[in-house]
């Protein structure tokens, strides 16, 4: 099986191009000349001892020239860590510690960095040379340096070409092992599951340190020669109605987000003029839960601007099988199950309902494994098969299935039962498809019942005074019962009236008030680099008294 790298090379050839998008402007490039920068960028990275074997780290937004050296690394054959940045504002001190935790985690051997970055990040004794992408670039010029001086080491399917952290604890950070076999193996089934062909164009403003962003449209269209948009967080963050403008402007085929950015990407649809959204044909909504009636808020403003709706739909993947783990049929969109919500909480089992009874909860569809990948529901506990519809823990085996976690053998011992990989989240199955109900560790047990965080969270984001998708809900041991705690960040001033509507709409959806709501200033909550809420870390700020009520 070929390198990520030779696939890489052969892209290089087509007519394909990349197009870096901003406020300011576009500034396209083809992938010859792409692959040509990169080539010289990693002659520049062998001159500082940059192999295979070498741990290579980014730090830096998306920008062309990081894009340029995420390629030069897989070109040398070293192992590529693309290090998360905030996405919101924070302390310095404590995204300069995650950094320097990841650096260690990694043993990483040579850290390259923005130049606006390098200040937060002071060497300290026994971390790794660190130097600025500005000036790798300036030795490409001052000792001009051309792709022809590369070394390209020779094609090594075992080799290790990513190590891609998982989003959700800093304080011990977990580095899934993707080989360059691991890695090929997944880029083909989502091109085989996802229908890609050649004349797609795929937009997108994820970061490139996650997976989604870096797998999705990084990988996936350099190595297969396909045209690609993109733009950054900050600039999508800062106004949503760029990324649909970037889809129309460019004749985006196939982009991709979080559940979060669907919402505001409909906000920003109010407002919205002289969109034409017509070549949309693949629309992910991924890596959080999805909420269908985000999805379904989005067809419908989207829908004057002739968006087709069955272009948007919710697929499942993680970093331990790269990302592609289970995908629908193109364009089939959105496809509930209704399932009864007390039989699902008090015995597991997603009992169908009509979609409009009370005590209804809906879960998306997520479609069948992609090639390569077999799926399974088992027990959590006695690892005993279930059948469809009912619940147990999710287990994946196959070609695309990390190895393991690097340099913690603990962790990729408990990751594995036997050959199948324990994914954590409790799901079931339905005629093959895959159907998600939430993270084994995040449920709240209370009389009995397996309550979902999820459906709290909802519930709570309805009220007005709430800013949606910024909601936490986990439970507490409260003499001797669990009871149910919210945490809210408030857009409003009468705070009073913002809890009890919080625990009366909480007590509608699940049938019992919560043991406490607290609301908290905007931007508060914690989460991880790529936005995902964090409910174990606030549950400890909440028991250790160390969340701030508004």
């Amino acid at each position: 099986m070929p390198s990520l790298a030779s696939r890489i090379e052969a892209a290089s050839g087509s007519t394909a191009t990349v197009t870096f998008v901003n406020p300011s402007g576009a500034d396209e490039v083809a992938f010859g000349q792409l692959h040509d920068e990169a080539s010289a960028l990693g002659a520049v990275l062998q001159r500082r001892g940059v192999w295979p074997g070498t741990h290579v780290a980014l730090l830096g937004p998306t920008t062309r020239q990081i894009y340029t050296a995420i390629e030069a690394v897989w070109l040398t054959g070293a192992t590529l860590i693309v290090l998360p940045l905030p996405m919101r504002l924070g302390s310095i001190e404590e995204f300069a510690a995650q950094t320097r935790v990841r650096i260690a985690s990694a043993r990483v051997d040579l850290l390259v960095v923005d130049p606006d970055l390098a200040p937060f990040i002071e060497p300290q004794p026994g971390d790794p040379p660190m130097v600025s992408l500005r000036d790798l670039f300036d030795d490409i010029t001052r000792l001009r340096i051309t792709g022809a001086e590369l070394e390209r080491p020779k094609d090594d399917p075992d080799a290790l070409a990513v190590l891609q952290f998982t989003s959700g604890s800093t304080a011990d950070p977990k580095g899934v092992m993707l080989p360059n076999r691991t890695i090929c193996a997944n880029l083909d089934a989502i091109i085989i599951a996802a229908e890609v062909v050649d004349d797609d164009v795929m937009v997108s403003w994820l970061p490139l340190y996650h997976d989604m962003g870096l797998v999705g449209f990084c990988m996936l269209p350099l190595s297969h020669g396909i045209d690609v948009v993109i733009g950054a967080p900050q600039d999508f963050l800062g106004a949503p109605i760029r990324w649909l403008e970037w889809l129309s402007e460019f004749g985006g085929t196939a982009t991709a987000g979080p559940n979060f950015s669907y919402v505001l990407a409909t906000r920003a649809l109010r407002n919205a003029s002289n969109l034409d959204l017509s070549s949309v044909r693949l629309a992910l909504n991924g890596a959080e839960p999805v909420d269908p009636d985000t999805v379904e808020g989005f067809v419908e403003a989207a829908t004057p601007f002739k968006l087709r709706p069955g272009a948007v739909f919710p697929a499942f993947g993680m970093a331990e099988v790269m990302i592609a783990g289970t995908f629908p049929k193109p364009l089939t969109g959105l496809r509930t199950d209704a399932v009864d919500r007390r039989v699902l909480e008090i015995e597991s089992y997603a009992a169908p309902t009509a979609p409009d009874a009370d005590g209804v909860r809906r879960l998306a569809l997520l479609g069948p494994p992609v090639p390569g990948l077999e799926i399974r529901v088992v027990d959590p506990d006695s690892g005993t098969g279930r059948v469809d519809r009912e619940v147990g823990e999710l287990e994946i085996r196959g070609t695309s299935v990390t190895p393991g976690y690097f340099g913690r053998p603990d962790l990729t011992r408990d990751l594995f039962h036997d050959e199948w990989l324990r994914t954590g989240d409790l799901a079931y199955l339905l005629d093959g498809e895959l159907v998600m109900c939430g993270r084994i560790k995040d449920v709240i047990i209370v009389g009995g019942r397996n309550v979902f965080p999820e459906d709290v969270e909802r519930a709570a984001a309805t009220s007005d005074g709430v800013r949606a998708g910024n909601v936490i809900a986990f439970g507490i041991d409260a003499k001797g019962k669990e009871g149910v705690v919210v945490v809210a960040e408030t857009k409003g001033d009468d705070h009073a009236t913002t809890r009890r509507s919080v625990a009366e709409r909480v007590r509608a959806a699940i049938g019992l008030p919560p043991k406490d709501v607290v609301l908290v200033a905007p931007g508060s909550l914690p989460k991880t680099s790529s936005g995902k809420l964090q409910r174990s870390l606030c549950r400890e700020r909440y028991l250790s008294k160390d969340l701030e009520p508004v």
